[in-house]
């Protein structure tokens, strides 16, 4: 079968590659300790569990309107009012199946064939994947581990050039679990005025935080007007499969946002809606616990890790993600990733899957139980003194 041509321009998510080769192993009798796959291990709070069942009883079966119910767009405006400290209106948030659409929509509405679209590397692959897909030109922007897997805002400023129409930022960040500071968010945001280009700020674990609060490009100085917030549920409450996001953008956009939606999917589950809007409103206790189970197991897993020879680990402060250098060892991280798999029964995932960047790392998923991170940590040690 021929298939057209931006095809071959499509890339992938490895963690669900993984995933599946760790699933066959299983189906083959092997015990597999998963910490490939970035999805909170705890059941969705059964308040929000609730809501969706009586909104079920309630008639919200049908379609919702394509930017999502007004009441949700009013519950996320509020939210995102309350958190960023900058008024946003209604008309200004999209709701999605997902957070991903946000990404897709942003980059289609705004970058044209040779565009040029700065991205954080290693960062989320689906990043790279959107911007060559679209025929733009994708611009990595290198995290740096002895900067906190920041990137330096000299870099930044080289890789600008007058074709410059989109930075993506993330933070906290996937696969790092850095966090910006608010003096690099100022910086970027003096760039973005003075050589005029957008911002998407993709802040999907901005909930996920330890020793830090969250900084938002959004709230700084005119910085609304050219920042698209993408957010959603499923990290912060547990609902990665509700697939449940949203953007927040400048109108005009969000109208671009809509009729993109409108073109795909038509219109986000209403019964999911009625949910997320009992999310943003109702206790928020799920959250925290959930954040204090994730800092005993981050503290957990970069102690264990930094003790096996050949590893070395930084303490991330947001996230559920820790980005060992393994370049000590004597295989690539793809080879070491495949050898933890098949020899050790741990799932990780190659740095080299986040970008050209990440090689020579692993990234390691903590949302799994202290017991398991243990018994991942024994197998990995085990391993690796037998690979030396």
């Amino acid at each position: 079968m021929n298939f057209a041509e931006r095809m071959s321009r499509l890339g992938t998510e490895s963690a669900f590659e993984v995933l599946a080769k760790a699933q066959r192993l299983e189906a083959q009798g092997r015990n597999i300790i998963h910490l490939e796959i970035g999805q909170p291990d705890f059941q969705t709070p059964m308040n929000i569990c609730q809501a969706a069942f009586q909104a079920m009883k309630d008639g919200y079966t049908g379609y919702a309107p394509a930017a999502g119910l007004p009441q949700l767009r009013q519950a996320i405006a509020q939210y995102v009012t309350h958190t960023r400290g900058v008024e946003v209106h209604p008309d200004e948030v999209v709701v999605t199946p997902g957070a991903k659409p946000i990404i897709f929509f942003t980059i289609l509405a705004l970058v044209d064939t040779g565009d040029e679209v700065i991205y954080p590397n290693p960062g989320f692959p689906v990043y790279e994947s959107v911007i060559n897909f679209v025929g733009g030109k994708a611009i990595p922007l290198a995290l740096r581990e002895e900067v906190g897997f920041r990137f330096r805002i000299e870099d930044l400023e080289q890789a600008i050039s007058p074709r410059t129409r989109l930075l993506i930022l993330n933070s906290p960040q996937n696969p790092t679990g850095g966090v910006l500071q608010l003096e690099d968010l100022e910086a970027i945001a003096n760039l973005a005025e003075r050589h005029n280009f957008y911002i998407l700020s993709d802040e999907i674990y901005s909930r996920i935080l330890y020793e830090q609060t969250h900084h938002s490009i959004m709230s700084l100085p005119g910085m609304k007007e050219r920042t698209i917030l993408l957010d959603g549920y499923s990290k912060t409450y547990a609902m990665t499969g509700w697939r449940l996001g949203y953007g927040v953008a400048p109108q005009l956009l969000a109208q671009k946002l809509e009729q993109l939606t409108i073109n795909s999917n038509s219109c986000t589950c209403s019964f999911t809606q009625i949910a997320g809007i009992e999310a943003l409103t109702g206790t928020q206790e799920f959250v925290e616990q959930m954040v204090d189970e994730f800092r005993q197991r981050r503290d957990f897993i970069v102690d264990g890790l930094n003790a096996i020879a050949g590893i070395e680990c930084v303490k991330p402060t947001g996230a559920f993600y820790v980005f060992p250098n393994v370049k000590q060892l004597p295989l690539s991280c793809d080879a070491l990733a495949e050898y933890l798999l098949a020899e050790a029964g741990v799932a990780v995932l190659s740095g080299s899957a986040f970008g050209r960047f990440g090689e020579g790392y692993l990234r390691l998923s903590y949302a799994n139980s202290l017991a398991n991170i243990r018994e991942a940590l024994d197998r990995i040690q085990t391993a690796i003194a037998q690979l030396k």
